[in-house]
């Protein structure tokens, strides 16, 4: 076995300008990929489905960012634009075991699937008043501006009980926290920044709690238990910053994927295929979340012909891991909503740290969705495919814009 620290590794593109080549690549290298982030940061890619599942639940590799030999060396620094990503603070994403689990609980006590189902109406209500809203008269309608970005963003405001009035800043300071392309002198004012609202939500919270989740968080206990400040305001900004990317991203990619395959389009515009299944194969083929950093070996893991070393860093690329031949047969590169292995993919993690919020975005698609291809049915792109271009943001697969022409009529 190799450990492979000398090896050409991988460098990931900063600017994501062929998110599905540099996929393959990976999947090329092996279950276990050496690359390099933006930065020089050296780490290591989990490139397929079932090596994935084994260490996302591998004991072994966990969250806290001392374990990382460069972060203890003083490698990695402090304005790296991933950082806030790396070492977001102390939330359920950042700790393991009992420490999670307690977390977790708290969380999972004021994210209930009640909670969630509660928000069907307010969806549907959201969904309907930008689909009003829509220029359809326009030759050209940016789709993800009018529409797939706004409604992730209300729905989660509302969910956590963030005053609309903050939405436009925190498009503005998510956009910098996500992107490899802030500038240094920018990035932990950016994070400074954000926490500073998260702590402000939860101090008008726990002096006057409302119906969300926020003062959920704030009230919710076990055995006599409560989550402190930090690490409410921690969890709150992974969870909006989770919460609306992906479900942005979701929305996006499933309507390019209809509109670059029109006989699967006919099928779901029919009734034949359900809804459901274009969410599922959107989320294995054209995954929202790209990459997910990170986790730290405490001890040498081996995988495959390959080893992570202790205190070397992992990331899981999602990507690469839902067009697994192994795991989804030969046709794993091609876009099917009939496909039986749909429902197989992981796109939303595996084991103890998979997303909380997975229910809600699919929700949010599913309400999304049909209605959008119900008021526009001819809806298509309104250029080449090739011509869409990703945002420099290395973990969500992510458009700058979804140019399209929206049609009454079903073309």
């Amino acid at each position: 076995m190799t450990s492979g620290t000398e090896e050409l590794r991988i460098p990931l593109d900063p600017f994501v300008t062929d998110l599905d080549g540099e996929s393959a690549k990976l999947r090329a290298a092996g279950p276990l990929a050496a690359v390099e982030l933006p930065g020089g940061v050296p780490v290591w890619a989990v490139t397929r489905h079932a090596e994935a599942r084994a260490l996302l639940t591998d004991p072994r590799l966990v969250k806290d960012i001392e374990v990382w030999g460069a972060w203890r060396r003083g490698e990695i620094p402090s304005d790296w634009p991933l950082i806030g990503l790396a070492n977001p603070g102390r939330s359920m994403l950042t700790v393991d075991g009992a420490d999670h689990r307690r977390m977790r609980g708290l969380v999972a006590q004021a994210l209930t699937p009640r909670r969630v189902e509660a928000m069907r109406e307010r969806i549907t209500e959201l969904t309907a008043r930008l689909l009003d809203r829509l220029p359809a008269d326009a030759d050209v309608v940016d789709l993800k501006a009018e529409f797939a970005y706004p409604l992730p963003m209300y729905v989660v405001a509302d969910l956590m009980g963030i005053e609309e009035s903050r939405l436009p800043r925190l498009k503005v300071l998510f956009e910098k926290f996500f992107s490899t392309q802030t500038p240094p002198q920018e990035v932990v004012a950016t994070l400074v920044e954000l926490a500073g609202i998260m702590a402000e939500t939860v101090a008008a919270k726990r002096a006057e709690p409302g119906d969300d989740l926020t003062s959920a968080l704030v009230l919710a206990s076990e055995d006599g238990d409560r989550l402190t400040d930090e690490e409410i305001v921690s969890t709150l900004q992974l969870m909006v910053a989770a919460g609306h990317e992906t479900t942005i991203s979701l929305i996006v990619n499933a309507v390019v994927n209809l509109s670059t395959h029109p006989d699967q389009r006919a099928l779901v515009l029919s009734g034949e295929v359900d809804w459901s299944a274009v969410i599922e194969e959107t989320l294995r083929w054209s995954t929202p979340t790209s990459h997910v950093l990170i986790r730290f070996a405490t001890e040498d893991v081996p995988v495959g012909d390959r080893v992570i070393p202790a205190g070397d860093a992992l990331i899981v690329s999602y990507g690469a891991i839902g067009r697994d031949e192994e795991a989804h047969g030969p046709s794993a590169g091609e876009f099917d909503i009939t496909r039986e292995t749909r429902t197989r993919h992981i796109s939303f993690g595996h084991g103890p740290h998979v997303c909380p919020g997975a229910a809600l975005s699919r929700l949010e698609a599913g309400v999304a969705l049909p209605a959008l291809y119900a008021r526009f049915p001819g809806l298509h792109l309104a250029v080449e495919p090739s011509a869409l271009r990703n945002k420099p943001v290395v973990t969500q697969n992510d458009l700058f814009e979804l140019p399209v022409r929206l049609a009454p009529a079903a073309l």
